[in-house]
């Protein structure tokens, strides 16, 4: 459906944004409703919550908790939207593995689901732009390249699993720009975990992402790595709970916060 896109989706309101998808369409928000906050989704039954609470708690830098709901809840304080239907894309997990890639889920909302939205990297992408960082994947028109790490994330109840980071090439002159920038938003994921040799984070081909897609690193540039808010669904394949909804990567949650709100002096 990328002929429906806009040709200016950072001018769309969340509300407008949120119409599309609950229309269908699919595509990543890199970019999307400049100034609004972004957010990753994982919904799991309420007996599985607290130990996802507690998941998060003990690794705030990939898990970053911006809203929990109550139980079956399918709206949140800061969006207003329909959690259900309005992200342009959902993974539907059973047992730990996906069961279902759908733009509506719907049919598979269950009445005990507690849904956390979690803080995005995508937040601090228009204040590293107008620091003259250039964000390579929307420059591509791509999704942001995820990876997992060897980094093993602490351990809560019945969840636990790799940190995943998400990459952004910088140019070396411009890599202090982008940590003084970042560092500014810990409730979106903050400064990087990790700057330079993707080996020493076990990843052995930035040309073969696990989540998103690849993008160019140029020669003068060096990869930036971030904690990344898939670390969740990461966690959901490697523990294998019995029933999660995720968003697909990349195709975030669009809120009602402004950016600025995540801004710390």
């Amino acid at each position: 459906m990328n002929e429906t896109v806009p040709l200016d989706p950072g001018a769309l309101t969340p509300e407008q944004a949120r119409a599309l998808f609950r229309a269908g369409l699919r595509v990543p928000t890199a970019g999307w409703c400049t100034g609004r906050t972004q957010a990753n989704l994982i919904a799991v039954p309420r007996d599985q919550a607290y130990d996802l609470l507690l998941f998060a708690q003990r690794n705030p830098k990939p898990c970053p908790l911006l809203e929990v709901t109550d139980p079956g809840a399918v709206s949140a304080p800061i969006f207003s939207g329909d959690l259900r239907t309005d992200l342009p894309g959902y993974i539907v997990y059973e047992h730990g593995e996906p069961v279902a890639e759908v733009t509506d889920v719907t049919e598979y909302w269950r009445g005990d689901l507690v849904s956390f939205l979690i803080g995005c990297s995508f937040t601090f992408e228009t204040a590293l732009g107008d620091a003259g960082v250039p964000i390579r994947h929307v420059e591509q028109g791509v999704n942001v390249p995820m990876y997992r790490t060897n980094r093993t994330c602490r351990r809560a109840g019945e969840f636990g699993g790799p940190l995943v980071v998400s990459m952004r090439p910088v140019p070396a002159s411009q890599v202090a720009d982008a940590v003084r920038v970042t560092a500014r938003y810990p409730s979106v994921h903050g400064a990087p975990v990790h700057i330079g040799d993707p080996l020493e984070l076990g990843i052995t081909d930035l040309g073969a992402p696990d989540y998103g897609d690849a993008v160019d690193v140029r020669v003068d540039e060096i990869p930036v790595f971030w904690a990344c808010g898939v670390t969740p669904q990461a966690a959901v394949a490697a523990s294998r709970p019995k029933f999660a909804i995720g968003h697909a990567p990349g195709h975030m949650a669009i809120t009602d916060a402004r950016d600025t709100a995540y801004l710390v002096p």
